[in-house]
């Protein structure tokens, strides 16, 4: 049985040889790239054996989150970008069938964004983006964005959704890891309902977006979001079809950390859905992925193999 993980970071190696020696990375210091966790040092090799220890088959490299910069200049960001990238593609090149890459993009200006996604797309033959869920405070429903989505699905690329920086919960409380464990959550919801409620999904109905985390709390909370549609003139002033209609529009990782929570995930949205992320090498990640979802004693065997590769396997041609 093959495990393939679509929610995967790297520090570029390219990062590490400039900040290492004393130098910037086109500006960046040693306090960017999580080096304070052994994992995000390692060398594709040394990533390979872990993989192999762990039982994953492919990742699915994105670089870091630390790497998007979208409040530098267009310049500069798309620099980084275009570095970390480059690496990817290439160790996409030297392990076939090993890795696979969403690109980096400099979102603060869409040309350049699409430009960038087309040359990964076409080029390096990556299978898609991350990006965050705003760019500089604006969310991914703003119309400047709807020629980057309308890219996005002529190229058939896969978007995954995962924040970078403060959450909206840091405003409220920085204690207790609360803005990675709520704020995580709290920030890929806003990112469905801005999506669904700006008609983004409605204009482009074969994006294929995967949100990271099991899509926050847009499963456990999408009734409420629908009786807002119902009630408020302004919830419904650019879709016809009540939010949960939109459910099965959007494609998420198993990162949910429970088994009762995954189950609800898959009868919410559907197994074919649902797909394998485990957020390494973070701290938060899941340690052994294949084993957890194999150890789900509320899952059937077909529903296991969907998560851990088939699914993967279609969505992406892996």
């Amino acid at each position: 049985m093959r495990a393939i993980d679509i929610h995967v970071h790297l520090t570029p190696q390219c990062f590490q040889r400039e900040v290492l020696n004393g130098r910037t990375f086109h500006g960046l210091d040693a306090t960017y790239g999580e080096l304070d966790n052994p994992r995000h040092a390692w060398t594709p090799e040394q990533r390979l054996l872990d993989m192999d220890s762990m039982g994953i088959d492919v990742q699915v490299l994105s670089p870091g989150v630390s790497f998007y910069k979208y409040d530098a200049d267009v310049s500069t960001t798309s620099a980084i970008a275009q570095d970390c990238n480059n690496e990817i593609g290439q160790m996409i090149k030297d392990f076939p069938g090993r890795f696979s890459g969403l690109a980096n993009l400099p979102m603060q200006d869409v040309s350049a964004a699409i430009d960038e996604l087309d040359r990964c797309m076409n080029k390096l033959n990556f299978k898609g983006a991350q990006i965050n869920d705003h760019v500089n405070g604006k969310t991914l429903d703003d119309p400047v964005f709807l020629p980057f989505w309308k890219a996005v699905e002529q190229l058939g690329a896969m978007i995954l959704f995962h924040q970078s920086g403060s959450t909206v919960v840091s405003a409220r409380t920085k204690k207790y890891h609360l803005p990675n464990t709520i704020g995580n959550l709290t920030d890929r919801t806003i990112t469905f309902a801005t999506l669904v409620f700006g008609g983004v999904m409605d204009k482009f109905p074969n994006l294929r977006i995967c949100l990271s985390h099991g899509g926050g709390y847009t499963c456990f909370g999408i009734g409420r979001i629908d009786r807002g549609w119902e009630v408020k003139r302004e919830a419904c002033a650019n879709i016809s079809r009540p939010p949960s209609a939109y459910l099965r529009a959007f494609y998420y990782d198993c990162i949910t950390f429970s088994g009762p929570a995954l189950r609800m995930l898959i009868d919410t949205v559907g197994i074919d859905r649902v797909v394998l992320g485990t957020d390494y090498p973070a701290p938060m990640r899941i340690d052994w992925p294949p084993s957890w979802i194999l150890a789900q004693k509320g899952l059937t065997l077909e529903e296991k193999e969907a998560i851990l590769y088939k699914n993967l396997e279609k969505l992406l041609g892996l």
